[in-house]
């Protein structure tokens, strides 16, 4: 590199690699140098210093970078859902790292003197399983990865209710004709989803149904069943941090008479039956090759006239996380998601009858805002509960999944179904007025 270069000007052909020749975004280099965008940006990328560059040599596109910014190679500063939009909407089709990317960051590394050994990456990447894909010890492995990061740091993001997944926005007035309303709290949104779900699988017709809640998390789901419906509910998870802290919350609730938690399996389950079944946020472990056999599964536990709700998010067209991607190697290892046609015929196919299919997908992204505020109302008490790394990782991904939700790149679908009787009965209200 010349006397006069800064280490913008190197950088400058990786970024129109990158995100186009007209970020919004401002950049910001460890040696003071800027890169400018033509009007008022949108929020400001700080590049720390030359690991950055040989994160991006070593793991070319969205992994790279994603390890420097776990890492705090590089900073996102400002609103991150307008800063994301921003790169999102001003990058060309074609931009990405990639080969060619690699080539870039490789010159202006050599530019700037960053070639160097390959950095080791930060200690919250997932660490590979040698094992076969959705393998009961390979899936328990990336349930533990996400989900027993510490029960504090969840209730820092979720709030008391300590629910995974996405609320039902609605006062107590929706006459079912308005948008998701984001004056309602977290909490009563939850709650509202959970009342659906409950009258959905019929719950109310009367007391002391039984009900598996199959991936039963902190056990909020378990607990409204049981305290609103008078239902018996068997909730079953493989994170064991769950399982824990479920079993105090629902001794604590005074429900441990109708409510038991297992660690355990789904494919374990057998020669019990149950006459409802829901499935919230579990769906997207389960993968596309053994969907088929997780709603066989579900079918067999399931009574004459029993339900089933699948509550999952869904993508057009379906999805794989990618070990090679941001979210597949730190977020969800071997997450995949299905378009919902494929869920409904597989539910199909295993004996269910589909009777109602609703999309919640505005209300998704409203739930993800709501916790990306609680993440960065209290960023330090995060940090200090996880780490830093795991904070940024968080607020990454449900910023961008919140935008998803948004623009329709994902969805969030329950399906409700049922096992008919031999003679086609089941039990089922003619119209959705009878849960609302």
């Amino acid at each position: 590199m010349g006397d006069k270069a800064t280490v913008a000007e190197a950088f400058l052909p990786l970024l129109h690699a990158a995100v186009g020749r007209e970020s919004p975004v401002r950049f910001e280099f460890w040696d003071g140098s800027v890169i400018e965008p033509a009007g008022e940006p949108a929020g400001v990328m700080r590049v720390r210093s030359k690991n950055a560059l040989r994160y991006l040599i070593w793991a070319p596109g969205e992994l790279g970078l994603g390890r420097a910014l776990v890492s705090g190679e590089v900073d996102l500063e400002g609103d991150i859902f307008v800063l994301l939009r921003a790169l999102q909407s001003t990058a060309p089709r074609d931009a990405r790292l990639g080969l060619d990317g690699a080539w870039q960051a490789l010159g202006a590394a050599r530019r700037l003197g960053a070639i160097g050994r390959r950095p080791e990456p930060p200690a919250e990447e997932a660490k590979p399983v040698r094992a076969g894909l959705h393998t009961k010890r390979r899936d328990a492995a990336a349930i533990s990865h996400h989900y027993d990061v510490g029960n504090d740091f969840y209730r820092l993001v979720l709030g008391p209710s300590m629910t995974y997944s996405c609320a039902r926005f609605v006062g107590p007035d929706d006459d079912g004709h308005t948008p998701a309303d984001p004056t309602v709290t977290l909490e009563d949104a939850q709650r509202a989803k959970h009342d659906l779900i409950c009258r959905k699988l019929g719950l109310d017709t009367r007391p002391g149904m039984r009900l598996l809640d199959v991936g039963c998390g902190w056990g909020a789901m378990a607990m409204h069943a049981a305290a609103s419906y008078d239902a018996q509910v068997v909730g079953v998870t493989i994170s064991r941090a769950q399982a824990d802290l479920a079993r105090t919350r629902v001794a604590e609730a005074g429900l441990s008479d109708r409510i038991e938690i297992r660690l355990q399996d789904y494919r374990d389950l057998g020669g019990e039956h149950f006459d409802a079944i829901s499935s919230i946020g579990m769906f997207e472990h389960v993968g596309t090759k053994r969907a088929a056999a997780y709603f066989e599964t579900l079918r067999t536990l399931l009574r004459p006239e029993g339900r089933l709700l699948n509550h999952a998010i869904s993508s057009p067209g379906g999805s794989v996380m990618s070990p090679r991607s941001f979210v597949g190697r730190y977020v969800f290892p071997d997450g995949e998601l299905m378009d919902v046609g494929e869920t409904i015929l597989a539910m199909q196919r295993a004996g269910f009858e589909v009777r109602d299919v609703e999309s919640l997908r505005e209300h998704y992204a409203l739930t993800l805002r709501n916790w990306v505020a609680n993440l960065e109302s209290a960023w330090q008490q995060a940090v200090s509960l996880s780490s830093e790394g795991r904070a940024r990782i968080w607020r990454l991904y449900m910023a961008a999944s919140a935008l998803g939700f948004e623009d329709g790149g994902l969805g969030l679908h329950q399906v409700l179904a049922v096992v008919p009787t031999p003679s086609g009965a089941t039990g089922m209200p003619a119209t959705r007025r009878a849960w609302g």
